[in-house]
């Protein structure tokens, strides 16, 4: 049996916690043995954004010895993982030793639902959620990782569940880590954009690969009174 080691990011850890466990109920039900290193802390990309790179170094090694024996790291959220695919190449470009530990872990590093469909090769996991969803593209999976028609094919799955596509479903929810606090008025009127699209769908429920996308489109939902709830694809995928 393949071993999937969990890198849960710091959102689901600290605010998402379902996000996890829903994960791995979903992972254990597709044949993997699933556990959850308990040193992990983060992958450093709010200090990447910010321009500490030398901190962000001290984070990636962290990363980089927890999971150094690792079968399989499978992490839900896009932006997490292309930190790591994308960003740690570069962090340690002038360090050959640190370079090749990147080199090393880099194929194993599996964003949650890349994982499902290219690597178990699963698109049915037996799940079940009579609701009307749409589904919102976060940019770092999207564009840095490629991800777009697996959740999708992921969601036609799901007995019950009827996915409204809304337009435009590629657009940035104005989250983006350290930019809805730098640029908190553009950031603000993103998501305005971004919750007047999902308005239009008459979808119950968002969906999505990154709990910082949701976070950021649940409170603009919540600030415009609309009974409209974000899920991560996890937790939709957990349901029997």
């Amino acid at each position: 049996m393949s071993r999937v080691s969990l890198f849960v990011t710091c959102i689901v850890d600290q605010l998402f916690p379902k996000v996890g466990i829903a994960m791995a109920e979903v992972l254990e039900r597709a044949g993997f043995e699933v556990d959850f290193p308990e040193e992990q802390t983060c992958c450093g990309q709010p200090a990447f954004n910010t321009g500490y790179r030398a901190e962000t170094r001290d984070v990636a090694r962290h990363f980089l010895r927890v999971f150094r024996d690792a079968e399989y790291i499978v992490i839900p959220s896009g932006s997490c993982t292309g930190m790591i695919e994308q960003h740690y190449p570069e962090l340690f470009k002038k360090d050959p030793v640190w370079l090749e530990q990147v080199n090393r872990i880099r194929p194993r590093i599996w964003e949650f639902t890349k994982f499902l469909t290219e690597v178990a090769g699963v698109e049915d996991v037996g799940a079940r959620f009579e609701r009307v969803v749409t589904f919102h593209d976060s940019c770092h999976a999207l564009r840095q990782l490629g991800i777009k028609d697996g959740p999708r094919r992921l969601l036609a799955n799901v007995r019950g569940l009827t996915l409204r596509e809304m337009t435009p479903a590629e657009e940035c929810c104005g989250f983006g880590g350290t930019f809805a606090v730098k640029f908190p008025d553009l950031s603000t009127a993103m998501a305005k954009a971004k919750v007047d699209a999902i308005a239009a769908t008459g979808a119950e429920y968002v969906v999505g690969v990154d709990a910082s996308c949701l976070m950021q489109i649940q409170g603009a939902l919540s600030r415009a009174r609309l009974p409209i709830r974000t899920i991560h694809i996890a937790e939709v995928l957990a349901q029997r």
